[in-house]
């Protein structure tokens, strides 16, 4: 087997359980798993006192409060040191008059990152690329996003990841393309003929046997 296999194996897979860790962060020593029983998005970003990040952790912090609405932590990482959390944290209240409220982990032995798979060698020999985890209250990994160094992520899509995700546990529904809170959801389709059949009959929005819509 090779090295690349071997990685490949060893990155993390939907709907198993997440990684567990404990490290420092600019909240001190934090574990995974002080935060079960609520949702987690844990994310990386490549360095400190860097302008894409800057400007992501920006927007993550003005949203925080809609994130912690719906029960979810968010965690960020790099493997900046502490020290430099706490210098870029403070620096971004300075500059743009927002605060950092959630922890930000610094991962010098890459311990977490590696776990995660957030270090891609072709992308940066020495930085985290940017990762999203969404982690559920079981802890188990729920949805994984990579995005290269050079782009930003977009905050609204990571909050509807999270609410289409809860949707999903809470009532077993689907989302279509586009789908925002307050919009139909997706039946999930019937698995047996006679299960098609009632379906056509049923008060759900029906094109067809396999696909119809319901108000979540």
């Amino acid at each position: 087997m090779t090295h690349h296999e071997t990685s490949i194996q060893g990155l993390p897979r939907l709907n198993e359980p997440a990684p567990q860790f404990t490290a420092p962060s600019t909240h001190g020593q934090i574990s995974l798993s002080d935060y079960k029983g609520k949702w987690v998005v844990l994310f990386s970003h490549p360095a400190d006192f860097t302008p894409v990040c800057t400007t992501e952790f920006v927007a993550f912090a003005r949203r925080a409060g809609e994130f912690e609405a719906l029960n979810t932590q968010l965690i960020g990482l790099s493997i900046d040191s502490v020290y430099s959390h706490i210098a870029w944290v403070r620096n971004m209240e300075q500059n743009f008059g927002i605060q950092v409220k959630f922890p930000v982990i610094a991962d010098l032995s890459t311990d977490v990152a590696q776990k995660y798979g957030m270090l891609h060698p072709g992308a940066s020999a020495t930085a985290t690329v940017r990762c999203v985890f969404v982690i559920d209250p079981n802890q188990n990994i729920r949805a994984m996003i990579y995005y290269p160094l050079t782009t930003g992520r977009m905050i609204d899509e990571v909050l509807r990841l999270v609410q289409a995700l809860q949707l999903n546990s809470e009532k077993g529904l689907a989302t279509p393309e586009g789908w925002h809170p307050g919009d139909k959801c997706i039946v999930p389709p019937p698995v047996t003929q006679k299960a098609a059949e009632e379906r056509v009959k049923s008060n759900y929005e029906v094109v067809d046997w396999y696909f119809s819509k319901t108000d979540a």
